[in-house]
């Protein structure tokens, strides 16, 4: 139910979820969690949402952990809405990120939402390279074997729209993972002045479908 993506030499699946998976490596990564995105909403006085997106994130997240077994997670940056909600997040969603950070390398990515280390185990990085690829939260134009997320990309297959992971031969964009997120439709210029002609949007649902990039 995957589709297979090649980046440089590596071999990667986009995940119908939206998670990026690199098997020689047993690498999981993820973007763009925007955990506690309803408590950060509440507290500025925003709008007022069920706050069921952490559950609905983890329990996603923890899916493709059992599918994949993973030996390490990298969570691409704005895991969380902002700094507040990292140190904010509810007893049971604390406990559940440590069980699935158990045992496996897991690193964070620093976003915009949440720059900085947060007080929570694993790596805190503001990019990393693993062989021939480099994973941070926004796209560096002169950066080659790049894999980012940020702008939460979606796209429109027969009048749904989607979240979907943008590729082409120099980087891979993530779809926001987390539930409560937004999107930025593939043909903003801020994306196709990113991605080269011939790039593909894997729309994520059921089942990952690879269309060309809707530009």
């Amino acid at each position: 139910m995957s589709q297979t993506l090649t980046l440089g030499p590596e071999t990667l699946h986009a995940l119908p979820s939206g998670a990026l998976w690199w098997p020689a490596r047993r690498v999981l990564a993820v973007s763009d969690l925007h955990l506690g995105k309803s408590a950060r909403l509440a507290r500025r006085g925003g709008a007022l949402l069920p706050p069921y997106e952490t559950r609905a994130t983890l329990e996603r997240l923890e899916a493709d952990i059992a599918a994949t077994r993973p030996a390490g997670v990298i969570c691409l940056g704005d895991s969380f809405d902002d700094t507040a909600a990292a140190g904010a997040l509810e007893e049971d969603a604390m406990l559940w990120l440590a069980r699935l950070m158990a045992g496996r390398d897991w690193t964070w990515i620093e976003g915009n939402h949440d720059p900085g280390p947060i007080a929570l185990a694993g790596t805190h990085r503001a990019s990393l390279t693993l062989g021939a690829l480099t994973f941070r939260h926004i796209a560096d134009p002169a950066q080659r074997h790049e894999v980012s997320g940020h702008y939460h990309p979606k796209a429109r297959l027969a009048g749904q729209a989607r979240p979907c992971f943008l590729a082409d031969a120099a980087r891979i964009i993530l779809p926001a993972y987390g539930a409560y997120t937004g999107g930025l439709w593939s043909h903003d210029p801020a994306l196709t002045g990113l991605m080269q002609p011939g790039a593909l949007a894997v729309l994520t649902g059921p089942k990952a479908r690879a269309i060309p990039m809707p530009r």
